[in-house]
């Protein structure tokens, strides 16, 4: 396949930012450690922690979608990801006092959305770059998350938070993967001659 103009933008893109992609990774990896090393963690400092980490998320997923520069093509998907990250973050703010049930289906939620964003900027993405199956897997990861949720809302507090905690810590691991085999310009899909 041939790397038109609009593929060589979005490789310059993701190469420009490829440290937002790490910087998404390791928070998602400091959250799921703090949730492990945290085993007697109470309800509302598990929803203040999750909503830091979707506030964060969500702004780095927005910083970027859009710090493309002017002419680059925005990544949709990424910014309706960062929307609803932020969006749970500020819902986790708002209502502390949130019933357990609730904040999982919250979190199911914002899983399932996220999983789903994921995978479509991956499929997008897939003309640009090798290793869009990281990505895949993330959201793959994140969808199982949610419906895992949605499935067993009532999970004893531990094993939610280990739910949770083992989805961060994998989930930011393929992240700040892809972010340094972009770093690295290894993520960029070779052109193939077109055939006559």
């Amino acid at each position: 396949m041939n790397m038109n103009a609009t593929d060589n933008q979005v490789s310059n893109t993701l190469s420009h930012n490829w440290w937002i992609l790490a910087l998404r990774g390791l928070i998602a990896v400091i959250f799921g450690v703090l949730a492990f090393v945290l085993p007697n963690i109470t309800m509302l400092t598990l929803i203040y922690l999750f909503g830091f980490y979707a506030l964060v998320n969500g702004i780095l997923a927005l910083v970027h979608a859009l710090s493309a520069p002017k002419g680059y093509p925005r990544f949709g998907a990424l910014i309706f990801t960062g929307i609803v990250s932020i969006a749970a973050g500020v819902l986790a703010f708002i209502w502390p006092g949130i019933t357990a049930l609730s904040f999982v289906l919250l979190i199911a939620a914002w899983a399932i959305v996220n999983g789903i964003t994921e995978i479509a900027i991956a499929i997008k993405l897939r003309r640009v770059i090798h290793h869009e199956w990281s990505l895949i897997l993330a959201g793959l990861l994140s969808l199982l998350l949610g419906m895992a949720l949605v499935l067993r809302p009532v999970a004893g507090a531990l094993v939610l938070l280990w739910w949770i905690g083992g989805f961060a810590i994998l989930f930011g691991v393929l992240l700040i993967g892809l972010a340094f085999r972009v770093r690295r310009g290894g993520f960029i899909a070779p052109t193939q001659p077109s055939t006559p």
